[in-house]
């Protein structure tokens, strides 16, 4: 009996010790994370400038007039329409690019560095250096074209309503690329060499060793990237607000950029917190369903 309240009491004392030292990172995500949300749902039932101190309370007004707002459904179609170009072209060329590179040993370690460089630029910087490079008059893109003499393909990368999303899309793609890579980098890794040692024994080509061997080995890791993307790709903000504020005609508008419109520019601050309550669920249910989607089938 003594010997089974000594356990008990070590126990409450081990706890205790690993409370205490998650509290300070406990209290810091209550300050900085869940209280903002929480904030955010109650002003979603207010009409509010964000400066004046009389708020008016309109129940769910915002959320009726939220479920009624083309340009909000228009930009969640955006949202899904990047996720999707996402995926499927920052995968293949990062897994594309992790795989050479893998292969390549040391001697193409200066190349992970190079290629990492966009990583290490801000989004701003990004989008301000490809507000230049995109101009249709002056830019970089436009020089090189009439240089190659393909001046017919010359357009107006950003003011083109039927191209300025995929030229932004372009951009993006080509700052993440290179997380992705190494990330994939890491994970080969960890294939055991022997594999393909005894791989080459039973004479398999370098094709052969990728498609049967590495690929199905990188699945846990491109199921998390894609996971990242998904989520990443539904609350992108800064690279596009840069280069175009969710316009021309909307084509380029996200769900952020424009929780951010009307909550710090048209100054509807109520109504923005209810687009940005509303991205909160949106991100936090796919979330859920990919984790546990991929969850059943490593099961």
């Amino acid at each position: 009996m003594q010997k089974l309240q000594r356990d008990k009491t070590t126990v409450i004392k081990e706890n205790l010790g690993i409370f205490l030292f998650l509290a300070p990172a406990l209290i810091l995500i209550g300050i900085y994370i869940i209280w903002p949300i929480i904030m955010s749902f109650n002003l979603s039932m207010f009409e509010w400038d964000g400066i004046s101190p009389k708020k008016i309370y309109v129940g769910f007004k915002n959320w009726q007039e939220l479920l009624h707002d083309a340009i909000f459904w228009h930009a969640f179609g955006n949202n899904i329409k990047f996720i999707f170009l996402s995926i499927i072209i920052e995968m293949p060329i990062a897994i594309l690019l992790a795989v050479l590179l893998d292969r390549g040993g040391k001697k193409f370690d200066i190349f992970k560095s190079l290629f990492y460089l966009p990583m290490l630029m801000s989004s701003v910087a990004i989008g301000v250096l490809y507000k230049y490079i995109y101009d249709p008059q002056f830019g970089l893109l436009s020089g090189i074209l009439n240089f190659l003499h393909l001046d017919f393909l010359n357009q107006d990368w950003l003011g083109d309503p039927k191209i300025a999303f995929y030229s932004v899309v372009a951009v993006i793609c080509w700052q993440y690329i290179p997380f992705y890579m190494i990330f994939f980098i890491a994970a080969l890794s960890n294939i055991p060499h022997e594999l393909y040692e005894a791989a080459k024994i039973d004479g398999a080509t370098q094709g052969q060793y990728f498609w049967r061997i590495e690929l199905p080995l990188l699945s846990p890791a491109i199921k998390t990237a894609c996971i990242l993307s998904l989520i990443g790709s539904l609350k992108y903000f800064d690279l596009i607000y840069v280069m175009t504020e969710g316009g021309p005609s909307n084509a380029t508008e996200l769900m952020a950029t424009y929780m951010y419109k009307n909550a710090f520019a048209s100054f509807k601050m109520g109504y923005g917190s209810t687009v940005a309550s509303a991205m909160f669920v949106i991100i936090t249910t796919a979330g859920i369903l990919a984790y546990f989607a991929t969850k059943k089938e490593e099961v």
